[in-house]
């Protein structure tokens, strides 16, 4: 997932601590900070997907590969979900004037679809909520 070798799994990890322990130093940051990191999570869980069906979509935009996703995950509930994740934590990462950040509730609601697709991965072992 990065230079350092963050997995999927280890990203969706750190963006549930954030959101499940108050720090003083994360106070009004949390929310978008831990749906960044889910949605990055969701994009490189992708990638195995496309490698294993022998898909490069590598170079197409997350909203091409989404709707990719329905044909190729064989799970079009699942499919659909992912996408609605996606969007709502592509918008909860940016600050919208009159708009309040996500809740806890709603983003570990996302965070759920996230590892479902992660678990969905060829090779993957099962994720614990």
């Amino acid at each position: 997932m990065s230079a350092r070798g963050t997995s999927p799994r280890q990203a969706l990890d750190l963006a549930r601590r954030l959101v499940r322990h108050a720090d003083p130093a994360t106070a009004g940051v949390w929310p978008r900070v831990s749906a960044l990191l889910a949605r990055q999570a969701l994009e490189a869980s992708l990638l195995p997907l496309w490698d294993h069906r022998g898909v490069n979509l590598r170079g197409c935009s997350m909203l091409a590969q989404l709707i990719c996703l329905r044909s190729y995950l064989g799970d079009a509930e699942l499919a659909a979900r992912v996408g609605h994740a996606w969007s709502a934590l592509s918008r909860a990462c940016h600050h919208h004037a009159y708009e309040l950040a996500p809740t806890a509730g709603e983003l570990e609601g996302w965070f759920l679809v996230v590892a479902e697709l992660i678990e969905a991965e060829p090779g993957s072992q099962a994720v614990s909520p």
